[in-house]
């Protein structure tokens, strides 16, 4: 019987300082996630000096935590992965600065990941009989893409963003709503309680394309907020914004998996937590008799444990990156540079 294959993961590109443990690319033995959001509330949204800075503090007891919860040493631990794009620079330097230290002075293997393939790894976390091909709908505060995966490191984009994300329309619309930061948890909360048919926001369905377009609907909000005077119950604005968002999600994604003939959806990024989006999939995917799964809500924002799964695929494989290796603000997920 093979030993396990324990790859220790670091995640800090945005606001949230991340260590874990994955055995085989399966089994999470430890997931720290240390979050600023209350931090960066004040502001509204992420400043990334203050992102970075707080990275330099929590970064080392968050890998002392994480060691420690998984019941592991260094020397039980096969390679390093960490996350060295897209993001804030100045928040992934000083993950990857760190990996590189840990990697130069313990002798391991290291590997740098794109965040999205993190999220799209998510999902071997969440069902371990998961196995390709498999189709991912990537929904996050920055990107929203439709991926056909049909092996590690074969995947196909079928469609994604023109303008902007759909976890970026949520929290621009909760801005406009008055609602406070992190704004897309604020209005899933808030549309629970809500009429999804009280306001007719519009879809931007752009043909037979499996595309995607939001800047239409964030100008809808902004006016109808402007032009409404707080008559209409924020919670029925809420829930009609959330599923102007939600029905072209879900209806694109399972188109995408009837032209190509798969059987099973997954979700990925912090969008896949939002209650409406999980449930209006579900319904889809019982009806069309297709498979659905959605990682679990802390697998679903920015974690470590996703960029340890991810990392392992690689590492079992004897690759890795030379010390070298660059970080990336902006790089899409088909590109394979490091």
């Amino acid at each position: 019987m093979s030993r396990t294959m324990n790859i220790f993961g670091l995640e800090t590109s945005c606001d949230e300082t991340s260590a874990a443990v994955v055995a085989d690319g399966r089994r999470v033995l430890s997931n720290i996630v240390a979050s600023q959001a209350d931090l960066h509330a004040r502001w509204g949204g992420v400043v990334p000096e203050v992102a970075s800075r707080k990275h330099v503090e929590l970064t080392l007891p968050v890998i002392h935590e994480a060691l420690d919860s998984a019941g592991v040493t260094w020397n039980e631990i096969d390679g390093i992965a960490v996350t060295n794009r897209p993001g804030l620079v100045g928040a992934l330097l000083v993950g990857v600065s760190a990996a590189k230290a840990l990697a130069y002075s313990l002798k391991k293997p290291i590997v740098g990941v794109h965040h999205l393939e993190g999220h799209l790894y998510a999902n071997f976390l969440a069902d371990s009989t998961l196995d390709f091909p498999f189709l991912c709908l990537i929904v996050s505060g920055g990107h929203t893409e439709i991926l056909a995966l049909r092996g590690h490191g074969e995947r196909e984009s079928l469609g994604q963003t023109r303008d902007d994300a759909a976890g970026e329309c949520f929290d621009k619309c909760a801005r406009l709503l008055g609602l406070p930061y992190p704004g897309g948890p604020n209005v899933d909360r808030l549309a629970q309680n809500g009429d999804p048919k009280r306001v007719s926001f519009p879809r931007a369905w752009l043909g037979d394309s499996l595309d995607f377009s939001f800047s239409g609907l964030k100008t809808a909000v902004r006016n109808f907020v402007a032009q409404d005077g707080e008559k209409t119950p924020v919670e029925d604005v809420a829930a009609s914004l959330q599923m102007a968002i939600v029905e072209v999600l879900v209806k694109k994604t399972v188109q995408a998996a009837q032209r190509t003939g798969m059987d099973t959806i997954a979700l990925g990024g912090g969008v896949a937590a939002n209650s409406g989006l999980k449930t209006a999939m579900q319904t889809a995917c019982d009806f069309e008799g297709l498979r659905l799964v959605i990682p679990p809500p802390d697998l679903c924002t920015d974690n470590a444990a996703m960029i340890a799964a991810a990392g392992h695929h690689r590492l079992i494989q004897g690759q890795s990156d030379p010390l070298s290796f660059d970080t990336f603000a902006m790089e899409p997920l088909s590109s394979n540079s490091k």
